[in-house]
């Protein structure tokens, strides 16, 4: 079973988050998933909410790519620790395309039930994105800042 339950969360990063294959989602999310995620809006349980999310997040940066770093393994849980990187091109939650390149960090704690994802515990470095984007400054800048 552990090898399904991966083969599942490499099909989520691999297939709907990079290429965008929104019919994924209706293959390896369950439907009364929830996703937990305090940086994203809550679009609703099941696929149709993780589709929303995908499309939220790839019309932002089109060539939005993930890399898995690492995947641990326990029962029906798995922990992802990953990196998304890509390039601003459209608006994002009320921020206009900057075209700048990004990478983000994130870990994501996934839970298995019957062959899908029924839950998401997800946190990446929302702050780090905006401090990318412009719309926040860096620790560093701001501490400057703060000295004038």
């Amino acid at each position: 079973m552990s090898s399904d339950n991966r083969h599942l969360v490499q099909k989520l990063f691999n297939d709907l988050f990079n290429k965008g294959n929104l019919a994924v989602a209706d293959e390896i999310i369950a439907a009364n998933h929830v996703n937990h995620d305090p940086a994203t809006p809550y679009f609703g349980k099941g696929p149709g909410g993780v589709k929303q999310i995908v499309t939220l997040y790839r019309r932002a940066f089109p060539d939005l790519h993930f890399t898995i770093r690492q995947i641990i393994d326990a029962d029906d849980f798995l922990a992802v620790r990953y990196t998304a990187m890509g390039t601003h091109k459209a608006e994002l939650r009320g921020v206009a395309p900057t075209n700048k390149a990004v990478k983000v960090e994130g870990e994501a704690i996934y839970r298995i039930s019957r062959g899908t994802i029924a839950e998401s515990w997800v946190y990446w470095d929302a702050l780090g994105l905006m401090q990318q984007l412009g719309q926040v400054p860096s620790f560093e800048i701001a501490k400057r800042q703060e000295g004038k």
